[in-house]
């Protein structure tokens, strides 16, 4: 029979009733002749509680035992889910993920999938048995519980679907596909039919919210059919698959934004090989997720190093720049700060072979007043920095400008 996997958000599983609802989407493709291997997260706002008892109980936790305690949510979840099929009269399974076993490395609290034994999984298949997995864990060489991080149930139902051989893997989560933009921002936003593994990844990267980075990036890399499912509608959803797949042919497919960012400008900076080595490097090691990087002109011997970065990284950003310059390695001369700016970026395959694409972009900004900071771009996305209060401004004209209101 073929096979399919399911993964409900959090939010799905919030509490019975929403388990009951989507046992039911279960149930509807049971009855279509698939066999089934739903993925379940903890139910919405308990892993904060798991977190928040493990930071009260020890300041400086055994990350093993963290794990421990933080995967406990997905194994009630999917116990829950089992025994509401079997009282919806469908043969299901619960399993942990050290039952199937899902094989991780051994860092724990944000672990890497390994391996996954589908055999006993197979094997139950094959006994009219449906299986409801809890997501997000699995189990290391040592034997010990392992999270993926958050998001995780997401990565855990791409790597089940890839190891299964699954036709699909479907996600229901509380919004019903991938839209141009956000559609709180702007009204015009229209729902995607499909769009390429490579666009979805780029617009997750950039602060999309539908889809954890992680789980597209395994999706592309073992083909892996995704769609994009509201688990309180039944309506159609978005389907990322291959480039092939995608009949929709635009330039650009939609516009991503990350509101809360900053941006950092090392003043003075000496000219000379290696520099941005011994920038980045420290900010690296330091735990700062740099983006965005130019490097203006050198004169006089000194040059300026401009990068951004999420808001809430700041500090760890100065420390250790502070920290360089102080040990003699960066002799910069000042470090300039903007915490009120956001990215916006906009992201399409068909960038690779029209040309204009950018200048389209900025003359879009220029005639609403929005001045860019920083740009950057790759072969099928351009980003800019630009002031926070512009945000909104910004992505509705870039939807105006790109006509993604309207249908191919």
């Amino acid at each position: 029979m073929p096979r399919l996997v399911m993964k409900f958000g959090g939010t799905s599983v919030a509490d019975l009733d929403r388990i009951r609802n989507a046992a039911m989407k279960v149930r509807r493709e049971v009855e279509r002749g698939f066999d089934v291997a739903v993925v379940v997260p903890a139910m919405a706002g308990k892993t904060n509680e798991l977190v928040g008892w493990v930071d009260r109980t020890a300041q400086f936790y055994d990350a093993r035992e963290y794990d421990a305690v933080v995967a406990s949510g997905e194994n009630v979840t999917a116990g829950l889910m089992a025994l509401t099929l079997q009282e919806m009269g469908v043969p299901a399974r619960s399993w942990q993920g050290w039952q199937v076993p899902m094989l991780t490395n051994s860092s724990h609290g944000a672990a890497r999938i390994m391996e996954i034994d589908t055999t006993r999984l197979v094997q139950k298949f094959g006994e009219g048995l449906h299986a409801v997995i809890a997501g997000f864990q699995g189990v290391s060489p040592e034997g010990r519980i392992t999270t993926l991080g958050r998001g995780g149930s997401d990565t855990s139902a791409v790597a089940f679907a890839a190891a299964l051989g699954a036709e699909r893997c479907d996600i229901y989560t509380d919004v019903d596909g991938v839209y141009t933009t956000d559609p709180r921002i702007t009204k015009k936003a229209r729902k995607l039919a499909k769009i390429s593994y490579e666009e979805m990844l780029e617009l997750a990267s950039l602060g999309a919210k539908v889809l954890q980075t992680r789980s597209v990036e395994l999706a592309m890399r073992y083909k892996v059919r995704l769609q994009v499912l509201s688990s309180f509608d039944d309506l159609p959803g978005t389907l990322v698959c291959d480039e092939e797949e995608v009949l929709e042919s635009r330039v650009v497919s939609g516009i991503a934004h990350s509101r809360d960012e900053a941006k950092l400008t090392v003043l003075g900076v000496p000219d000379r090989p290696g520099i941005a080595a011994a920038i980045f490097g420290p900010l690296a090691s330091g735990g700062v997720n740099v983006d965005m990087i130019v490097q203006n002109i050198g004169a006089d011997g000194r040059t300026d190093m401009t990068f951004s970065c999420p808001v809430d990284e700041v500090p760890r950003a100065v420390k250790a720049l502070e920290e360089t310059r102080d040990a003699g390695e960066v002799n910069y001369l000042r470090l300039d700060i903007d915490e009120n700016v956001s990215k916006v970026s906009i992201v399409g395959i068909g960038m690779r072979s029209q040309a204009g694409v950018a200048h389209r972009m900025f003359e879009a900004l220029a005639a609403d007043g929005v001045n860019i900071k920083v740009i950057t771009t790759s072969e099928i996305k351009v980003s800019v920095l630009i002031d926070r209060k512009y945000l909104e401004l910004a992505v509705q004209a870039l939807h105006d400008a790109f006509g993604l209101d309207k249908a191919s």
